[in-house]
């Protein structure tokens, strides 16, 4: 067995694995799109449940209050920005492996349409390549949807997270100890 027939039957195995990925992407896409449908109406009628958590969670340090109230905020703000890179490591993921498993969905059949243009066999061929395009319009389909979706919700948590580092610092403000005013140093 030489090293080519190796290779094409471990892309003919690959086959059936990246249309079935294609599969679930369109249909986490969609749960997605649904996510984002929700959270856009939320925050079209004013709710912001980050900002909401996460200045509770600034207030609920500064009633609690230490001489250590800045490092306690600056853990939340710490906790805020995890989870807001966390939430959109999914959306990201889609935006690189939709096109991805889209160009392995077109470049897999290539070959046996190829082959089957070899032969003589344009059904065979003429089935590959339909395979092929559809992969290939559905990746990228993926990857452009996911990518909206992500730069429009990147903008929301930056807005949130400014939204929520201003309130922390009108905490922190509030609990500076008064110091002399009016003392030219």
């Amino acid at each position: 067995m030489d090293l080519k027939h190796i290779l094409e039957q471990v892309s003919q195995l690959l086959f059936y694995p990246v249309l079935v990925l294609l599969v679930v992407l369109i249909v986490w896409m969609l749960i997605a799109f649904g996510m984002f449908v929700r959270s856009a109406l939320g925050r079209w009628r004013g709710s912001r449940p980050a900002v909401t958590r996460y200045t509770g969670q600034i207030n609920a340090a500064a009633a609690h209050a230490s001489n250590h109230l800045d490092i306690r905020i600056e853990q939340v703000l710490a906790q805020a920005e995890h989870a807001s890179l966390r939430s959109l490591n999914a959306v990201r993921f889609a935006v690189r492996a939709g096109p991805s498993l889209g160009l392995m969905g077109t470049l897999i059949p290539m070959a046996a349409a190829l082959d089957g243009l070899a032969r003589g066999d344009l059904p065979a061929l003429a089935d590959h390549m339909v395979v092929a395009f559809s992969a290939t319009i559905v990746g990228i389909a993926i990857g452009v949807f996911a990518h909206v979706i992500a730069m429009i919700r990147e903008g929301w948590q930056r807005e949130d997270l400014d939204a929520v580092r201003l309130h922390a610092e009108r905490v922190l403000r509030a609990h500076e100890p008064a110091g002399p005013e009016g003392s030219g140093s």
